[in-house]
């Protein structure tokens, strides 16, 4: 019970974090996507930092559930940080659930349930060894910096999703080397944590997950990002911790379809649930579907500006379909 509180109180954490930094994020210019100049610019926005104050509180708390019980538990329950946003969300823009939005929540509750109650995650199985860690590791930074490199040649609606799946998988990484750090320091002590390299390499993930993820913000809506992260954190997670943590599911054939048709649900559910209206970001511009890289600033409030909610008007503009006014 204590690792279930401690897990839906870090999605719930995490869930309005992401919600408040995607609204300062979007008004960022465009020239610092993927630049670490944009953490810099967002420093200087209230709304952010009060963002990040709620995912730092998230992932203190996470860190003690990982603590406490197996990453292939708490990650499903991680995922439910989009039903907070949600929550948020609707109160932002004054949208009722609807039969879409109580869909993705009975998806994503349904696939939280199946998963956890057929898989019985548990841990006590042998730790893997250095080299199985290495080559996981390995796995997912390639993994990124393909998604990241691919992300680059896409238009901006793609490129933020590309950009949330690989914070995805950092983070899922992170959590897994999170839960090693936390067993070691138990046993160790904080001296002999710090000379091992696992700590580090969670610092690395998280700073590396937070600029790829406040650029997939500033690119797109936050409902062509967050389904992404939400969906490949757990995965990632759960897959890092049964190869080199030593975490076991069962694996009948009756529990691993129960686990698979659990996991799906689980990202049919959070994809539903993102791409909902009552998600923020529905007021972007694009053309034929596609938010276009431009590298001015955000809008200043005057209609003159190159930001998510400028450049239409019947001034002789562009519209939303990518024509000019009359």
């Amino acid at each position: 019970m204590v690792v279930f509180l401690l897990a839906v109180g870090a999605a719930c954490c995490l869930g309005l974090g992401f919600v408040l930094q995607q609204q300062a994020a979007q008004r960022a210019p465009r020239s610092d996507l993927l630049h670490w100049r944009l953490l810099l610019d967002l420093m200087r926005i209230p709304q952010w930092l009060l963002g990040t104050a709620f995912m730092v509180c998230g992932l203190a708390l996470s860190a003690l559930a990982l603590d406490k019980g197996e990453v292939s538990l708490v990650e499903p329950l991680l995922a439910t940080n989009l039903l907070f946003a949600m929550a948020l969300a609707r109160i932002l823009t004054r949208q009722s659930l609807g039969r879409s939005g109580w869909c993705g929540v009975l998806l994503l509750a349904a696939g939280v349930t199946a998963f956890i109650v057929a898989g019985k995650p548990q841990g006590g199985g042998t730790e893997a060894g250095a080299l199985r860690h290495w080559l996981t590791v390995g796995i997912v930074v390639g993994l990124t910096l393909l998604l990241v490199s691919t992300a680059r040649r896409m238009p901006l609606l793609e490129e933020a999703t590309l950009l949330a799946l690989a914070a995805g998988l950092l983070y899922g990484l992170q959590d897994a080397l999170t839960r090693t750090v936390a067993q070691r320091l138990d046993d160790h002590g904080l001296g002999e944590v710090l000379r091992t390299w696992e700590p580090y390499a969670v610092l690395a993930a998280g700073v590396v997950g937070l600029l790829l993820v406040q650029s997939a913000f500033e690119a797109a809506p936050l409902r062509m990002s967050l389904p992404a992260l939400t969906a490949a954190q757990p995965l990632t997670g759960i897959a890092c911790a049964v190869a080199f943590l030593g975490d076991q599911l069962r694996v009948t054939p009756g529990a691993l379809a129960w686990e698979a048709a659990g996991l799906v649900c689980i990202v049919v559910g959070v994809v539903v649930i993102g791409r909902h209206p009552a998600m923020p970001g529905s007021g972007y511009q694009h053309g034929h579907g596609h938010l276009h890289r431009t590298e001015d600033g955000p809008d200043d409030g005057t209609g003159t500006g190159s930001g998510p909610d400028s450049g239409s008007g019947p001034s002789g503009g562009p519209g939303p379909d990518g024509d000019r006014g009359t």
